[in-house]
């Protein structure tokens, strides 16, 4: 497993699906190893899976593409593995260099990530270029939602194969850790996400700022390259005591606890597929008012609340003040559905069968090497 920041996942859904699919691979009897950057720690298994540990330069163009450049070359001087799964449609330039090696590739492509705000002009002509490269390359290509997996079909006319992620489903969490922050069971709305304009935290803020809610909204998130969006947020929540900015929570037992307990979570991303956090929050039974775009009515299967500007999001904010029925009940939906249909272990089941296909020698890239862009304005 190539191009994320690996194991122990402590980041993001790529990091969480590594680890929640290697570690079922590791116990079905499969040989799993996945190369890390960044982690604190430097054992050389984890869960059953080998860890390489290999730098990166520290520069956010350049961070993970160097870091899965050496990993390629790691695994083309060793002992071929019978497939590699590669992760984000940037790091597409090192699959023919693992083909030409002998190793059959699938390659996540990720959502659409040249559509973030985060990248100037260079970087999001990179992401577009990258992404037909990888649909000219790979031996198989994953979406992680329908609307992904819509996208190439319509954009290139090749085929993809559909794994979406898995939700932790929680049927308790102690309430210390969010007693300790002043705050009490069903008695907050929660917003979590990287401060990104895409994640429309901005949006969330000004809507609240403007309802009588009572009910406080808690903002747990930052943004490493993003100053001048976070210092918008910052001015937006100031002054409004009913807004809890806690910057980011790396205690995986408090969050947990924060999705558990929230009266509703509010989820503003609207660029990606089947978003980790979204799922956090179906699987922890707690009420979603989304973003009103298809990855998330998707996930949602529409059980929810849904919006698309700060005003939208206002009038939710007053509505739910008065709301005793239908909160819980959409609360207990949006979790059976998280445990009917976003199972890890039919995730790892996913994963197995394709990593089997392409060892065997399944391939699209006959079909697709020839693939261009339609010429859309998807």
């Amino acid at each position: 497993m190539i191009g994320t920041r690996g194991v122990p996942a402590a980041y993001g859904g790529f990091e969480t699906a590594v680890e929640e699919v290697g570690k079922r691979l590791v116990e079905r009897g499969h040989g799993v190893t996945v190369y890390t950057r960044g982690s604190e720690s430097r054992d050389r298994e984890y869960l059953g899976m080998r860890v390489i540990h290999l730098p990166a330069l520290h520069q956010k163009q350049l961070e993970t593409l160097s870091h899965t450049g050496l990993s390629a070359l790691h695994a083309v001087t060793r002992k071929a593995p019978d497939a590699a799964f590669v992760f984000n449609a940037a790091n597409s330039p090192f699959v023919p260099l693992l083909r030409a090696r002998g190793i059959p590739v699938a390659l996540h492509m990720d959502g659409l990530e040249w559509k973030r705000s985060k990248w100037g002009a260079r970087g999001r002509a990179y992401y577009r270029w990258a992404e037909e490269f990888g649909v000219r390359s790979a031996d198989a290509l994953i979406a992680d939602a329908p609307g992904i997996a819509d996208y190439y079909t319509e954009e290139f006319g090749v085929p993809t194969e559909l794994i979406r992620y898995g939700a932790p489903i929680l049927d308790s969490a102690p309430l210390d850790g969010i007693a300790e922050l002043g705050l009490s069971a069903k008695g907050y709305h929660l917003v979590v996400a990287r401060f990104e304009p895409e994640n429309h935290v901005l949006e969330i803020i000004e809507g609240y700022r403007a309802s009588n809610a009572t009910t406080p909204l808690v903002v747990v998130g930052s943004a490493p390259y993003a100053a001048d969006y976070t210092q918008r947020i910052n001015a937006a929540a100031a002054d409004d005591p009913r807004i809890r900015l806690l910057g980011g929570v790396f205690d995986q037992d408090l969050l947990d606890a924060l999705y558990f307990h929230a009266r509703t979570y509010v989820h503003g991303h609207s660029v990606g597929g089947t978003n980790p956090s979204l799922l956090r929050a179906m699987g922890a039974g707690t009420a979603v008012v989304a973003w009103d775009v298809n990855f998330n009515r998707e996930t949602l299967a529409d059980l929810g609340w849904f919006f698309e500007d700060a005003r939208e999001i206002q009038r939710h904010f007053n509505d739910l003040e008065q709301d005793r029925t239908r909160v819980p009940a959409l609360s207990a939906a949006v979790q059976k559905r998280a445990t009917e249909h976003f199972r890890w272990d039919d995730v790892a089941t996913a994963y197995e069968n394709l990593a089997a296909r392409i060892a065997s020698g399944s391939s699209v890239h006959a079909a697709a090497r020839r693939a261009r862009r339609s010429g859309s304005t998807a």
